[in-house]
């Protein structure tokens, strides 16, 4: 069994916790739980650098301190803290343990595990309320760092001809292929891998995932994007917009639209002619 460290963060602002967790994340931190005034971060002991939490932590003027601690059951802990996620009448998102969502066209069930953190509900409703307003029928669609795998069943609900679905990560690989199971999707290819590897060019690409990976992915992303393609990129803070937009500019792509959401951003991007 692994070895985790129980990091415990206590926060003067709520508002701070969405900010951590995607600073902490890019760090190596695989799961979240917030509390009342605190914010508790889960790393496996082996990947832990002090310094870099340190750096984190200083920079907010927070403390935090340390507990060793055995592998935890994840999925009883996100079970406390996941709440549904409704994006207006368009879509919905809820575990099994929920009532129904009623009034949306789409209704996708998970299994809500370490993949599906604190965090993501606003990235997850950004990705999704930009899916609506484009049309996935009969294209080829890529979802780079699937995690539960939401946003792959979406497209294949929306009538999307093939769906690949990638993330390097074993446990988030597990939990979407059970979420596919569970939403009876289509046959949707998924690998485990920490880029886009194959020869194909999609029609959209889907990457709600965060900064570093992003910037450091941009042209194999565009490489893969068909010349008509559209890729939406999410995990984002707001006050790394610019840093996004000019990095993407560079690359060859054109912004199309930039929507926000409590502090985190959803941008749409195409290929220059």
């Amino acid at each position: 069994m692994r070895t985790y460290l129980e990091i415990t963060i206590p926060l003067p602002e709520k508002s701070l916790s969405e900010i951590l967790v995607a600073e902490l994340n890019e760090i190596g931190f695989e799961g979240f739980e917030e509390g009342n005034a605190m914010l508790k971060a889960f790393i496996e002991k082996e990947q832990f650098q002090e310094d870099l939490l340190k750096a984190i932590v200083q920079k907010y003027a927070l403390t935090f301190t340390t507990q060793e601690i055995a592998e935890k059951n994840w999925n009883e802990i996100w079970e406390t803290g996941f709440d549904p996620v409704v994006v207006n009448d368009f879509c919905s998102i809820r575990a099994s343990f929920h009532t129904p969502v009623s009034g949306t066209k789409y209704e996708i069930i998970i299994t809500p595990k370490m993949s599906f953190g604190t965090g993501h509900h606003a990235t997850t409703w950004l990705m999704i309320s930009a899916m609506e307003k484009i049309d996935i029928r009969n294209k080829t669609v890529i979802d780079f760092g699937t995690g539960t795998g939401v946003l792959a069943i979406l497209a294949d609900k929306l009538g999307a001809s093939a769906v690949t679905a990638i993330d390097n990560d074993e446990w988030s690989l597990e939990n979407a292929a059970e979420n596919f199971g569970m939403n009876n999707s289509n046959p949707i290819q998924l690998h485990f891998d920490t880029t886009i590897q194959s020869a194909e060019k999609y029609d959209i690409i889907l990457a709600n995932i965060n900064k570093n990976v992003i910037l450091n992915n941009l042209e194999a992303i565009k490489q893969h994007l068909a010349a008509k393609g559209v890729l939406l990129v999410s995990g984002l803070l707001c006050g790394d917009k610019q840093d996004i937009i000019t990095a993407a500019a560079s690359t060859g792509f054109d912004l199309k639209e930039c929507i926000e959401k409590d502090g985190w951003m959803c941008i749409n991007f195409g290929i220059k002619d």
